[in-house]
């Protein structure tokens, strides 16, 4: 949690987060976290950071496809954002898209699970998570 000492408990939003992984051969499961998503109800903030490791992924995979993990990391963050880039999902609200981000799949690029935490910044606590998880 950040902040939370300094922070009264009622100005605390509660938010969902996962991690997103690069799993370039689905049968090992091997894989790389290149991802975090995060959703604020109180707020509606829905977003995301990415970040490919291309060394990491490589290690795994050196055939990896670098280019379709990238394509789908920015379809992730277009998701988030809402915008024309998120097709049909954009008339989605910032809840139902990050359910639909974070549905299981079997696919190169997956969510993790589901964790929860509390903040008075989802932007700033997406920002520390990124940085814990991902770099």
């Amino acid at each position: 949690m950040s902040g939370t000492h300094a922070v009264p408990q009622d100005a605390l939003h509660d938010y969902e987060y996962a991690v997103i992984r690069a799993v370039p051969r689905v049968e090992r499961g091997e894989c790389v976290n290149v991802g975090v998503l995060l959703y604020c109800r109180q707020s509606a903030h829905l977003g995301a950071r990415t970040h490919l490791d291309q060394g990491r992924l490589l290690a795994l995979d050196p055939v990896a496809d670098v280019a379709g993990v990238r394509r789908a990391l920015h379809g992730i963050e277009a998701v988030c954002a809402g915008g024309p880039e998120a097709g049909p999902a954009a008339a989605d609200n910032p809840g139902q898209r990050f359910r639909w981000l974070t549905a299981p799949r079997s696919a190169v690029v997956q969510p993790g699970p589901v964790h929860t935490g509390l903040t008075a910044d989802p932007e700033a606590e997406l920002r520390r998570l990124f940085d814990q998880l991902v770099l």
